[in-house]
């Protein structure tokens, strides 16, 4: 019985820890990540619809990449951008790129390691 029990218990601590593994918060870089990823793929689909505003084609690119210094100067000109204020979709995505703009300067400004400063980069997608 009492390897069994040792067994049981292995398995039970086992569980429990790969549950809290799940249950951490994201990291800085993680949400980063992932809505810069969120933000380009918006901007994708909206420049691909159909139903949207013939200013949405005048608007800057809007390729992110986290890893160069670049994409601070590219958030704060596309956040700025005057047109296509009446467009619900193109406000979103102005809210999303102010959002992810204030978490990288200021509260991931120590986490985060920019690797280039390419900004030719941003403006011609891999």
């Amino acid at each position: 019985k009492l390897p069994t029990m040792k067994m049981l218990l292995s398995l039970m601590a086992l569980l429990s820890a790969a549950q809290l593994a799940r249950a951490a918060p994201p990291t800085c870089y993680s949400r980063v990540l992932s809505l810069s990823k969120e933000i380009t793929e918006s901007f994708k689909e909206l420049q691909t619809s159909k139903a949207v505003d013939s200013c949405v084609l005048t608007l800057p690119r809007l390729y992110l990449d986290i890893h160069n210094y670049c994409v601070l100067a590219k958030l704060r000109d596309f956040v700025a951008y005057p047109r296509c204020d009446t467009v619900l979709e193109v406000n979103e995505l102005k809210e999303k790129a102010r959002s992810l703009y204030t978490i990288l300067i200021s509260y991931c400004r120590r986490d985060l390691v920019f690797l280039t400063d390419d900004c030719n980069a941003l403006e011609i997608p891999i």
